[in-house]
């Protein structure tokens, strides 16, 4: 079967049902094995790849009751911040025509902003769930780190990969949840008054975004600034774990891959083992840096863009530093955070804010999230 696409959505969707499934409509990012679709990670090289086992994740939703409307295009092979493939065109955004969707999970954002599905899967190893969650107004939620099963996904680097649901409010990924994870509930919470908050960043956001980002502060009581570092001296160790997994088929296929994507490959690949150990001694610290700050609070608010959505056309090599600045440090810790929007800001495209807590605090963050989101509703004009 040939990937399909929508009319009125180019760029969507690269596979659909010959019929409309039951149950909740779900958009899989094509990162995620389906026997009974085409999976193509992406790529032009797996354009008619159909897999013999589907996914874990994929699975567990629909004994859940979703059913899978489509398989939602992505950045290829998942490594890129802005879904313009080179493969199978460029993911559009339906909230602000002629900027990104975001990525790598584009095509799922775009489905749930554009009313094709109720609920979407996506990754996220470097922001990927969230990024494109801010840019299409949307809602994503990074789970801890191995809190969701990656068994029958692509991987990107997988020290960093995490999957989860995206959705178009919080209640939507909290539903998710129980069908992921066995057990899952959110926590018990009323109010935000005994929610110890630190807030981080927002001085280096735009500033109409950060207005919104410390509008969402305000709601907490109890709150104080903290002085988290980026961790930028991990990020060799993500390049080489991403290179590492195309190494062999870069080097007979290298023609078959987008440039930005190329590009990227070539620059692990270069990584030697003494920046590789340097990278995960960077790593071991930021994490026993994060664990301190947490230790003391319960959520740490950031922005989750420093602007909205960024014009198409720029390119994810130009993109990624700043579009990945607020996101990437908590794939390094493998903690939870959730993207939220938060009201309008630059040409009156949502803002998104970022809920982080510490690993293995999901269910806090996400009640946490459904009393922001719910505050946040009330607060808007009638």
């Amino acid at each position: 079967m040939q990937p399909q696409r929508l009319a009125g959505w180019e760029g969507i969707f690269l596979a659909v049902p010959e019929r409309a499934p039951d149950g909740v409509r779900l958009a899989i990012k094509d990162l995620f094995d389906t026997a009974d679709l085409v999976t193509t990670y992406g790529s032009g090289l797996f354009r008619d790849h159909r897999p013999e086992r589907t996914a874990e994740a994929v699975r567990r939703l629909a004994a859940a009751g979703y059913g899978v409307v489509g398989k939602a295009n992505l950045h290829e092979f998942a490594w890129g911040i802005t879904s313009e493939n080179p493969h199978f065109g460029t993911v559009p955004n339906p909230i602000a025509p002629g900027r990104i969707a975001g990525g790598s999970s584009g095509g799922c954002a775009a489905a749930l902003a554009a009313g094709l599905a109720d609920a979407a899967l996506g990754t996220d190893s470097g922001g990927s769930i969230r990024i494109p969650s801010a840019c299409c107004g949307t809602v994503g939620f990074k789970p801890t780190y191995g809190l969701v099963p990656l068994a029958g996904c692509f991987p990107l680097a997988e020290s960093y990969d995490h999957a989860g649901p995206m959705a178009r409010d919080v209640g939507g990924c909290v539903a998710m949840m129980r069908a992921l994870v066995p057990g899952f509930e959110p926590a018990s919470l009323d109010a935000l008054d005994d929610v110890r908050v630190a807030v981080a960043w927002t001085d280096a956001a735009e500033a109409l975004v950060r207005a919104r980002v410390e509008a969402v502060a305000a709601l907490f009581p109890s709150q104080r600034r903290a002085a988290l570092p980026w961790p930028d001296e991990t990020r060799p160790l993500f390049a080489r774990e991403a290179a590492a997994v195309h190494a062999e088929r870069f080097a007979a296929h290298r023609d078959h891959y987008g440039s930005d994507v190329a590009a990227k490959i070539d620059q692990g690949l270069r990584v030697t083992d003494a920046q590789w150990r340097a990278a995960l001694r960077a790593r071991e610290e930021y994490r026993e840096r994060f664990a301190e700050l947490m230790s003391t609070v319960d959520i740490l608010v950031t922005p989750t863009l420093p602007t909205v959505a960024p014009p198409l056309g720029l390119g994810d090599l130009a993109l990624r530093g700043s579009v990945t600045r607020f996101v990437y440090p908590f794939n390094v810790v493998g903690a939870p955070a959730l993207a939220i929007p938060c009201g309008p800001a630059g040409h009156g495209l949502p803002a998104s804010v970022q809920l982080v807590g510490a690993p293995g605090a999901d269910a806090l963050v996400l009640a946490v999230g459904e009393i922001v989101e719910r505050r946040l509703a009330a607060s808007q004009p009638r």
